[in-house]
């Protein structure tokens, strides 16, 4: 952990609905949710001010879906409510370890979470309660990093913090190519340039226009989460 613990006042973190899954092939992995809170209320216990926006891969894909022949949108809306279900998974393990953890949604599903309120948000920030932001943006057709991207920029975060299985961005796929460089920083227009593989173009264009810096770390390394939100240098940086 760096000697400066609180580099960042508020973080935005993206989780992967994958990331939950372990070595699970569907679903959520107990072990591995509880080590991600058990990180998330570490740094939230040193003064960070935390984000979250959570995806639902590890239970339905919209875009995988419509690709198998179901319309759209409706597989779009299916993934956000899967969102849901991830969300309220981490805030019971959040509350678990005594950390004060709220779900926001996108969509209006009143009897297990709150609707997503901006000011809200930041209120909940203020007071030392990790915020959980589910159902993506609340439209079809755009994914939960364009969320992360809008979210972590409503809500002024000073970092967007992408937690991934690999440790970085590489000039091509290191899982094909043992020889590929990894980048320690890289900008948003040669991301978008080389089609590196971070997020999708709307969210890196959202954090090129808006001067959110992104980092993005392997989330499977121990305590890699409260390192990466403690401002260490992990991962790789994206910046202009």
């Amino acid at each position: 952990m760096s000697d400066n613990p609180v580099q960042y006042r508020r973080v935005l973190l993206k989780l992967s609905g994958e990331a939950l899954m372990g070595d699970l092939d569907y679903g959520i992995e107990p072990k591995v949710i509880q080590r991600i809170a058990a990180e998330i209320a570490t740094a939230r216990n040193s003064g960070i001010e935390i984000a979250i926006v959570i995806g639902g891969g590890n239970i339905f894909r919209g875009a995988g879906l419509a690709r198998a022949g179901m319309d759209r949108v409706t597989g779009d809306y299916m993934g956000m409510l899967a969102t849901v279900m991830n969300a309220l998974a981490i805030q019971d393990a959040l509350e678990s370890l005594d950390v004060y953890a709220r779900v926001m949604s996108a969509l209006q599903i009143n009897e297990v979470c709150e609707d997503y309120i901006r000011r809200r948000a930041v209120r909940h920030l203020e007071k030392g309660r990790v915020v959980i932001l589910a159902a993506g943006t609340g439209n079809p057709f755009f994914t939960t990093d364009t969320a992360a991207s809008l979210r972590a920029i409503e809500i002024g975060a000073d970092v967007l913090l992408k937690a991934t299985k690999v440790d970085g961005v590489y000039d091509t796929d290191p899982m094909n190519n043992p020889d590929a460089k990894r980048f320690k920083t890289v900008s948003y227009d040669q991301v978008l340039s080389d089609k590196l593989s971070v997020m999708d173009a709307t969210a890196i264009v959202m954090c090129r226009d808006n001067n959110l810096p992104l980092r993005i770390f392997d989330l499977t390394r121990a305590n890699a989460l409260v390192q990466a939100m403690s401002g260490d240098d992990i991962g790789t940086v994206v910046t202009a």
